[in-house]
């Protein structure tokens, strides 16, 4: 714990990473003007991230305020994610290994050792000279993959920029995506994925879609509970991602709408359009993410795919409806987990009472 008379010092962190995997790289910075860099061949955003707050806290002995745009590294203090993770050996709420373990062992106990370390949440690229600051020196990193450190802070407009790549291309659509709605589904919004109509229990309702229904407007009351901006994120694909719209609506709850092309209900029967258009009409925001309606089964396959990397990298945690017998979900599950740490509920249809 700080003392009332120290002086703390604030360090800035970022991570980057050239696709998820990658090469990336990490960076932070302090007011005093010392900086640091580094890069790896083949990591994680996430990894990163870790890496460049762990590399502060050890950059200094005295008393520090780590300020990050990663909620993944800010919550896991702030909401004291590690003390979970310790109680199970390792293991996150869903008891399985806690992902980054190898990063996070030591960086939790080099903070619990020093007791003089606090975290703050900045939101990325919103005109901060620090964080803009890190995250240039973080991409730089991972572009040349090379690290570098000084102790005068460097010209940020000497650094490379950090542009968004190709639609569909990993990391498409981070930070500075146009196509963002005007709600901060980065910092509020959920999203909710998971199985179609056949793995829950067919296209009319029925006892398991109902389990669903209501364990969706469990969850979501519960999150509004703790945050009252909360945004419910849907792409209206039949099944879990409708219930979820609806349970939003009935909640009422701030409801956007994530299309991967334009009309994507134009070939369903007539009630599931009705369904579709209904939640299209109550929804707060209706983002529609490519222009061009996709020719065959193929290319429609991979529009939704892409829609799914987008959504996973674009709201503060998730939802996954998910019979986890099947292993249809479990690349989904991994790719939730890496970006959004213990952000992640799943539902579990299987586990509905008879």
């Amino acid at each position: 714990m700080c003392k009332a008379h120290e002086v703390v010092l604030v360090v800035y962190t970022d991570g980057a990473c050239s696709g998820n995997p990658g090469p990336g790289g990490w960076a932070w910075a302090r007011e005093d003007g010392a900086w640091a860099s580094g890069a790896e061949p083949h990591t994680t955003n996430q990894r990163m991230e870790i890496m460049a707050a762990f590399d502060a806290v050890r950059s200094a002995d005295g008393p520090l305020e780590i300020v990050s745009d990663s909620t993944y590294v800010v919550n896991c203090f702030r909401d004291r994610w590690w003390e979970g993770w310790i109680k199970r050996n390792w293991l996150n709420s869903k008891r399985e290994p806690v992902a980054n373990r190898d990063l996070w062992e030591p960086f939790v106990e080099l903070v619990r050792q020093r007791d003089n370390v606090t975290f703050r949440w900045v939101k990325g690229h919103s005109g901060d000279p620090m964080n803009d600051l890190v995250d240039a020196l973080a991409v730089a990193a991972a572009q040349s993959q090379k690290g570098g450190e000084g102790t005068t802070l460097p010209d940020v407009s000497r650094l490379p920029a950090d542009t968004p790549n190709p639609v569909g291309a990993a990391m498409a659509g981070v930070r500075k995506d146009r196509r963002l709605p005007k709600l901060d589904i980065a910092t509020h919004g959920v999203v909710v994925l998971g199985h179609r109509p056949p793995e829950l229990g067919g296209y009319e309702q029925n006892p398991t879609s109902d389990y669903v229904a209501r364990q969706l407007r469990s969850v979501l009351a519960a999150k509004a509970e703790m945050d009252s901006s909360l945004v419910v994120v849907s792409g209206l694909r039949l099944g879990a991602e409708m219930l979820a719209a609806e349970a939003a609506v009935a909640l009422g709850l701030a409801l956007v709408v994530v299309l991967p092309f334009p009309n994507p209900d134009r070939h369903w029967p007539a009630p599931q359009r009705n369904r579709f258009e209904s939640l299209c009409a109550a929804a707060d925001e209706v983002v529609t993410l490519e222009r061009k309606v996709p020719g065959d089964n193929a290319a429609v396959s991979a529009s939704l795919a892409r829609r799914d990397g987008w959504l996973v990298r674009n709201v503060a945690s998730a939802i996954l409806v998910w019979r986890q017998e099947l292993p249809v979900f479990r690349r989904l599950a991994v790719s939730l987990e890496d970006h959004l740490g213990d952000e992640v509920w799943i539902i579990d249809p299987d586990l509905m009472q008879p």
